[in-house]
């Protein structure tokens, strides 16, 4: 048997994972799941935790980019968090704010799934994510609980990045970004009520802001927030599972 030139003889190598879409959508659903259970929450406390804080940091986050000031974030060991920050915001800003606590960490987990394909960038994210983690915590955290957290969260994602293989670093990398993708569904409930109890006080919810911001009711604001992160969710799994170009 012949070959043309610069043809191989060696059948192609299969990937190290043959169905990245099916191995996902079972982590997201088990996820998923787990979270509406009576006692989930405790179930997945430390992803709860991580969860809790990915929204309170998309509320910060936001804030610095509509121009205001990330004041403090605040983790409570019952799994609420709480982002304060100050600035002279109009009411649209005030609104993406608000969003931003419900749909960043889904943006950004969708971003960590897509940039997951590659083994090689997993280990330089989690550093990244280590770093990252660690300027929270000297920047904005302003309680001891939310800083012992951090602390070990970053100390969790080096471990993995200097001791697991690429398999195992892209695998905590891409459950990190489902607990992203999923971080609202935590508290699904939350989206479509008025208000919230933050340690002891109460508070008004996100989508309750968005309404008196700008208008139409509450829930009409939580159930837009769910079909937009579904929709970005979707996006990302189409983008971190197509076929890669030979």
């Amino acid at each position: 048997m012949s070959f043309p030139p610069n043809a191989s003889a060696r059948a192609p190598t299969p990937p190290a994972d043959a169905h990245p879409l099916r191995s996902l959508l079972c982590v997201l659903a088990i996820i998923a799941v787990v979270w509406q259970l009576p006692y989930g929450r405790w179930m997945l406390y430390p992803l709860s935790l991580l969860a809790t804080c990915a929204h309170e940091l998309g509320h910060g986050f936001t804030a610095m980019l509509v121009g205001a000031e990330f004041r403090s974030f605040v983790l409570h060991a019952d799994g609420s968090g709480l982002a304060l920050w100050q600035g002279s915001a109009g009411r649209l800003a005030t609104a993406l704010v608000a969003a931003g606590g419900l749909l960043g960490p889904t943006l950004a987990g969708s971003l960590l799934l897509i940039l997951a394909r590659s083994s090689r960038l997993s280990r330089t994210l989690l550093w990244l994510l280590a770093g990252g983690l660690l300027a929270v915590v000297v920047c904005w955290t302003r309680n001891p609980f939310g800083v012992i957290f951090l602390v070990g969260a970053a100390t969790f994602f080096a471990a993995v990045a200097l001791w697991l293989g690429d398999r195992g670093a892209t695998f905590v990398l891409r459950l990190t970004g489902a607990v992203l993708c999923l971080s609202w569904l935590q508290h699904v409930d939350y989206l479509f009520s008025a208000g919230a109890t933050i340690d002891g006080m109460r508070h008004a919810s996100d989508t309750a802001v968005i309404a008196q911001a700008l208008w139409l009711p509450y829930w009409f604001w939580g159930a837009a927030i769910a079909l937009l992160s579904f929709a970005v969710l979707a996006c990302g799994l189409w983008a971190a599972t197509r076929p890669r170009t030979p």
